[in-house]
């Protein structure tokens, strides 16, 4: 049987892995964002005064990693 310090240490480690777990899933997202923000630029689609969505996507990647370290 275990103890409650015990229990309470194996929720937050489900916890932290849960949360670990999202932020794996929003990389993808925003490396799959930046990746069609880039397709688009190149196809004309975008033009360069609108570099803030991109800004925003790189700013929230290089946040994402640093929580992981």
């Amino acid at each position: 049987m275990r103890t409650p310090d015990e229990d309470l240490l194996q929720h937050e480690l489900a916890v932290m892995e849960g949360i670990l777990e999202s932020k794996e899933q929003y990389r993808k997202i925003v490396k799959a964002s930046i990746a069609q923000w880039v397709k688009d630029l190149q196809a004309g689609n975008i033009k360069m005064q609108t570099v803030q969505d991109l800004e925003r996507l790189i700013e929230l990647d290089i946040k994402l990693q640093q929580d992981d370290v």
